[in-house]
């Protein structure tokens, strides 16, 4: 495991104040990100909170998805539609380095929060807006949630299996894609704020991230004109690279090149699909892929999953059992890397969290905070303010 927490070298948004005015998913997850990094980030909520909170699985009266997009915050409730609210709102702002918004566009500048608004008493201030379709163009007022935007952005036509109904992706990649590529821009952006004393609004729509993500998809339509289709696990360029049926459940293989495909056919002992003109190159395996699965199932029917996979990594074809999670979290690389860390809740309760899995120089990211009780930081947000307020008298 890399080195341990008290021999991290300080993370580099240390001293760096986030204000997040964010529910559910990619907002929070934008906000987990710059905290890990050691950003101290202030979880600005109403006094209903994140309705997050409210779901599903509850430790200790507590919401473990909540817990896992909002840990090593800070929460504090503020009643953005009441005059004190806002000033209160406007006297955090004039002390942070970043602000991060999930709103409907809009929204902050009806409550006076807007970037024009706090780039006035914040030059410097980077502001993320991370929304279905942008700040700008005719979809802007419309709204989204990780299924929409799966469904709008093309995600959904190509996943699932041919034939088969419309199925999203089981990880809400739209959500999560937006708050890595919102985080990215907003790191990015901040050094070149600090230098000219200049900040910027960055404009995160989760239907251009959707298809950024998309490089393959889009790249195949603009190079044939033609749709990409939906394939199962397979690759619409490369073969074998899908997952397999063996006699007692399925595994992965990928073979994505010659040389590895040369390597399952004599692990197999199957010169003759070597040989067979209809494979011969990469081209040619992904255009005729359906009677190549054909042909390796039915040899693949007669051996178990750990069999083949021992076989195919004997030989460096890279392979793989179809995990669950609870598999996946057990294993080996995942303990060397001390990636499933223990969590504290309010209220007592403990879980576990996939911490961030970056490691710097070597050194793993320190052992996250807990995640926020509903306003738990009020009297110390509003004291540091009280104190900034005097010290700057």
């Amino acid at each position: 495991m890399p080195e341990a927490e008290k021999d991290s070298p300080r993370l580099p948004l240390a001293g760096v104040r986030v204000l997040e005015f964010c529910q559910v998913a990619a907002g929070p997850f934008c906000g987990m990100l710059l905290a890990d990094m050691g950003a101290d980030v202030i979880k600005i909520e109403s006094e209903a909170g994140d309705s997050m909170r409210q779901w599903p699985p509850f430790n200790n009266g507590y919401s473990e998805n909540f817990a896992s997009v909002n840990r090593s915050k800070r929460s504090v409730t503020l009643d953005l539609k009441s005059e004190s609210g806002r000033a209160a709102a406007l006297r955090l702002a004039e002390t942070a380095d970043i602000v991060i918004e999930n709103n409907r566009p809009g929204v902050m500048k009806r409550l006076g929060l807007d970037f024009e608004t706090l780039s006035r008493i914040r030059p410097a201030l980077v502001y993320g807006s991370i929304s279905a379709f942008g700040q700008s163009g005719p979809r802007a007022a419309q709204g989204g949630f990780d299924l929409t935007i799966q469904g709008v952005s093309g995600i959904m036509s190509v996943t699932g299996e041919a034939g088969g109904a419309p199925v999203k992706c089981g990880v809400p990649i739209s959500d999560f894609c937006a708050g890595l590529y919102a985080a990215y821009a907003i790191a990015a952006m901040l050094p070149e704020a600090r230098r000219t004393g200049r900040g910027a609004h960055i404009d995160v729509p989760m239907i251009g991230t959707s298809l950024g993500v998309a490089a393959l998809q889009t790249s195949q339509y603009f190079g044939t004109g033609a749709d990409p289709e939906k394939l199962g696990s397979a690759h619409p360029r490369n073969a074998p690279y899908q997952a397999f049926k063996a006699q007692d459940g399925y595994f992965v293989m990928a073979a994505g090149n010659n040389k590895l495909w040369q390597s399952v056919c004599e692990a197999l002992n199957r010169p003759d699909l070597f040989a067979n003109p209809d494979y011969e190159t990469t081209v040619l395996r992904a255009a005729n892929q359906v009677a190549l699965k054909e042909a390796l199932e039915a040899q693949f029917a007669t051996r178990e999953v750990a069999d083949l996979l021992a076989l195919f990594s004997a030989r460096g074809i890279p392979c793989g059992p179809i995990n669950s999670y609870s598999e996946a979290l057990a294993d080996p690389q995942v303990a060397h890397f001390g990636w499933v860390r223990a969590l504290s809740l309010p209220g007592g309760g403990e879980t576990r969290t996939f911490a961030s899995p970056i490691t710097i120089s070597g050194h793993a990211a320190p052992d996250p905070r807990q995640p926020p009780a509903l306003g738990e930081h009020n009297d110390e947000i509003l004291r540091e303010l009280q104190s900034q307020r005097e010290a700057g008298e």
